[in-house]
């Protein structure tokens, strides 16, 4: 069965037994308790029955000529874990229920059994097996949406973050994700949990910019009732919540000063009070932090606290701008145009040769995400089965500040980075890769020059020189 079954109208049960006179019995009586049945004679018959059908529950005999009862189970147990095993038996023992138990069996019955006790047994191993089902749905469609194998892209620059995120995945070393606003720093980040230890625990985040100094500490550290104005009940912050998984502080490079002083305290000791109270707590967090700032320059410029930076910048991941992942392009337009045709029912798309030769000329200040967004309108607004434009013209105006200031979802920070970045790259080009020359054209100093070409990730010898 797949695990999508929850569970079918009707339950069904498959009933092994090398006495045609209880097996007759016991398909009389569950039929008319509203199961499905199946008949096996022997242990062999029934794999092949499962092996056509697939049932919920397995009711076999432990003693039968040929295949055991136990052997059945532990084969059954192999080949379809989710399949729930009640066996029975006219000589039952303490040793061999145990045995039954260790082996996986649900339970392990002593002939004769009531009807009502037997249909109470089956049902109860229904439940689990529907339990079971559901379990395994989540965890895959949850593999599917953020698992690692699920990251789009296989050029170099976006290989070695995959090699990154998995050296660092199953330890506990807190994680400082950077790179522009929409490289996909969250994709990542959920990547990280769910090949560590901890991804059965929860994967929590919040967005450190998205409130302000007083709510933060709220929705990091929690509060007590009667905390402040409003505050009617305790409640858990977003570390308490955590506990026993992962917390994703996005934006960190936005948090206040007074409480980058408290979340210095909880990542080192993971002790902290909730707001209003008196009591230390303890929470069991691995923490990953994202910012699209240079952390160092604001430590420069005062804005951040060193200390705090030093306890941040224990494994830096830089995720690379789509501009320079170019060739990934195609890749990731062909996952969402299958997304979002999927998701807006359209029939199977793709792109022609002459569609994405724009896209892989423009610059991309929006990275990942614009693209995305240029994509799915483009699914949308589709009346035939190849895709033959991308519209463009929106992004290019907003990049050129024609009709807007910023693209949504770029803060001026990463406008006026990329810029610079545009600038120090282009003197560099003109000037054939002479850095005494490019310094002089910008206006700064060699050392300067350096220093900006550090902060901004520019790799000089990968620069094609005119």
């Amino acid at each position: 069965m797949s695990p999508d079954s929850q569970p079918a109208a009707q339950p069904s049960v498959l009933v092994v037994d090398d006495d045609r006179g209880v097996r007759s019995a016991l398909e009389i009586n569950l039929s008319k308790a509203g199961w499905t049945v199946r008949l096996a004679e022997t242990g062999e018959e029934a794999i092949n029955v499962l092996r056509e059908f697939g049932v919920d529950v397995v009711l076999t005999d432990l003693m039968m000529p040929g295949m055991s009862g136990m052997e059945l189970l532990a084969d059954v147990r192999q080949r379809w874990p989710s399949t729930q095993v009640v066996l029975m038996t006219g000589h039952g023992t303490v040793e061999r229920a145990v045995e039954a138990m260790r082996l996986g069996a649900h339970d392990f019955i002593i002939k004769p059994v009531s009807k009502a006790e037997l249909i109470a047994i089956l049902e109860r191993a229904l439940r689990e097996k529907t339990l079971t089902d559901r379990v395994e749905h989540l965890e895959a469609a949850t593999a599917e949406r953020f698992g690692f194998e699920r990251l789009i892209g296989n050029t170099p620059a976006i290989t070695a973050v995959y090699e990154q995120v998995a050296a660092v995945a199953d330890s506990d070393a807190l994680v400082l994700l950077t790179g522009p606003t929409g490289t996909g720093k969250e994709l990542f980040a959920h990547a990280i949990h769910y090949r560590s230890r901890r991804r059965n625990g929860s994967f929590v985040q919040v967005n450190c910019a998205a409130l302000p100094s007083g709510l933060l500490e709220s929705e990091l550290f929690g509060h007590e009732r009667g905390a402040f104005t409003g505050a009617v009940r305790q409640h858990k912050g977003k570390f308490e919540q955590a506990d026993g998984g992962t917390l994703l502080l996005d934006e960190i490079g936005e948090i206040p000063p007074e409480t980058q002083v408290k979340l210095l305290r909880i990542l080192e000791s993971g002790r902290f009070q909730r707001v209003g109270g008196t009591h230390n707590l303890q929470t069991d967090v691995r923490v990953i932090a994202a910012t699209n700032r240079d952390l160092r320059e604001a430590v420069r410029a005062g804005d951040f606290r060193k200390d705090l930076y030093y306890r941040l910048d224990v494994f830096r991941i830089a995720v690379p701008s789509l501009r320079d992942r170019r060739d990934d392009i195609p890749l990731l337009i062909d996952h969402f145009i299958q997304k979002y045709a999927q998701q807006h029912e359209k029939p199977a798309l793709t792109a022609s040769e002459a569609a994405l030769l724009p896209l892989m000329e423009h610059s991309w200040p929006g990275n990942v995400r614009e693209l995305e967004h240029v994509v799915e309108r483009a699914v949308i607004l589709s009346t035939s089965p190849t895709i033959e434009r991308f519209n463009l013209t929106e992004s290019l105006d907003i990049a050129d500040g024609n009709d807007a200031l910023l693209p949504p979802g770029m803060s001026i920070q990463d406008a006026l980075r990329e810029r610079e970045r545009d600038l120090v790259i282009a003197a560099l080009r003109l000037e054939g890769g002479v850095q005494a020359r490019a310094a002089r054209r910008l206006g700064v100093s060699r050392a300067n020059l350096n220093y900006r070409i550090q902060k901004l990730g520019i790799v000089v010898k990968d620069i094609t020189y005119e």
